[in-house]
């Protein structure tokens, strides 16, 4: 299906009072466009592998909202025209521009086709459900993931320095704890190798589904693993949810500044003698994760590196 794009360029501090009126004259759901830079409250509550350095802020914003093709563009463009002018008579919204352009569906879910394809790590094969195995790969430790809007496909190796360490620690008794669980791999991973349960967590809703099919894609039941929707770092209700001292293993796959607000809470979730895997560290940062490790009570076992993300393995006395 094809779109109307229309995009608005405006000033940063002026987005929300943008947004808002376009609101008012029914246009809701804008996109916006900005080099504003992620605030630590923002950092924290990112559950995710790699955070890039952005442009430095130069104060403008694009605010994009899509109406279908056979939307009245003049008639739009007229209301919105008129919300910005008047807009200006009180503050300043910058050049206040409007763009109109057309834009196509994309299904981004299965584009990932046409750069995902099966690999190994170490002897661990993962692939997508949409190639086949190869008679010479039966024997092998599979893993079947469809990431779809969920992070976590085992190619970066943050999570493949997280398996590693899977292999080296899951007994069949485990109980694991899979913090950020994104397409939930590293809980799938455990689950393979004889861990009794698994417990994740992650702010996206889109890891629910992602979860769940990626389960059933390998075979396991979804009693094998729970998913709890929340940030375990601030919200008591989802720590409680989790519980305490429970865990042979928690895995946290996130960036290095999370890590650091994540470790003194989670050591209350780890039984005395479990293991704490974190990856997502570049190597610049492995001396204040190791610090934190330290800090919390956790007693080092090891540092792993691959390229330049490290993991950081600690157990709790």
């Amino acid at each position: 299906m094809r779109w109307n794009k229309f995009t608005i360029k405006t000033k940063t501090e002026a987005e929300d009072i943008v947004i808002a009126t376009l609101a008012d004259i029914g246009i809701e759901g804008a996109e916006i466009e900005d080099k504003v830079p992620l605030s630590e409250s923002d950092k924290k509550q990112m559950f995710v592998d790699i955070l890039p350095d952005g442009p430095a802020d130069d104060g403008i914003a694009y605010l994009n909202f899509y109406l279908d093709e056979n939307a009245d563009v003049d008639s739009i463009l007229a209301d919105v025209q008129r919300e910005l002018d008047e807009l200006r008579e009180f503050m300043d919204i910058g050049e206040g521009s409007i763009e109109v352009s057309m834009t196509e569906d994309k299904d981004w879910i299965n584009n990932w086709k046409e750069y995902f394809h099966q690999f190994y790590v170490d002897d661990i094969l993962i692939t997508p459900s949409w190639e086949e195995v190869k008679a010479e790969d039966k024997d092998k430790m599979i893993i079947h993931i469809d990431p779809g809007t969920a992070f976590g496909t085992g190619m970066h190796e943050t999570t493949q320095l997280c398996l590693r360490q899977l292999k080296k620690y899951v007994t069949d008794r485990t109980e694991l704890l899979d913090v950020g669980t994104g397409s939930g791999i590293l809980s799938i991973a455990a689950l393979k190798l004889g861990a009794k349960h698994a417990v994740g967590t992650d702010l996206d809703p889109c890891a629910m589904s992602a979860v769940q099919e990626n389960l059933a894609a390998n075979g396991i039941p979804a009693s094998a693993m729970q998913f709890l929707l929340g940030n375990i770092i601030d919200e008591k209700d989802i720590q409680d949810a989790v519980g305490y001292e429970k865990y042979d293993i928690v895995t946290a796959n996130i960036l290095a500044e999370v890590l650091l607000y994540l470790t003194p809470v989670i050591v209350n979730q780890l039984k005395h003698g479990g293991i704490y895997i974190t990856s997502g560290i570049i190597e610049e940062k492995e001396t204040a994760v190791v610090d934190a490790v330290k800090a919390s009570g956790l007693e080092l076992l090891e540092v792993t590196r691959q390229k330049d993300w490290v993991s950081v393995t600690a157990h709790r006395p």
